[in-house]
């Protein structure tokens, strides 16, 4: 996550160097650039919830297994996206994709989680999940 981290600030970087219009629609604005911060800080929220669950039992280990390879897809994508963004190119769409894929195998792991023992912890992590689920929306919605 934390190279994800540097992409972002990279990124964040080169929007403020950026001159031409296709670019500066590529890298955005500022309400673009704070939700893609968001989502960012958001996945680092959900990693760390996740790690918090207690996988005693092999059922919750294996889905906190799932979870966390479901973030990590997302956050590879993320990182392709930020990427190519601070190469001047087009962001891969597919990479968009692998970012909703990757959220959305993140929570059905938490949700397929059954055991009474670690519900606190589930429902913490299932939280930031859905909050960088809604910033990765926000992303979607700011960044045309």
């Amino acid at each position: 996550m934390a190279r994800i981290f540097s992409l972002f600030l990279a990124l964040v970087i080169a929007s403020a160097s950026v001159a031409a219009p296709v670019e500066q629609r590529q890298v955005g604005d500022l309400s673009c650039n704070i939700d893609r911060f968001k989502i960012v800080t958001g996945l680092i929220s959900a990693g760390s919830a996740i790690g918090k669950i207690d996988t005693t039992d092999p059922d919750t280990a294996t889905a906190v297994a799932a979870a966390q390879a479901g973030l990590k897809a997302a956050g590879d994508s993320i990182k392709d996206i930020a990427l190519a963004l601070v190469t001047g190119k087009t962001a891969p769409a597919d990479a968009r994709t692998g970012v909703s894929q990757g959220l959305n195998d993140t929570r059905s792991a938490l949700d397929s989680i059954t055991n009474t023992a670690v519900s606190d912890s589930v429902a913490a992590a299932q939280s930031k999940v859905q909050a960088a689920i809604d910033d990765g929306n926000d992303v979607i919605a700011d960044c045309k």
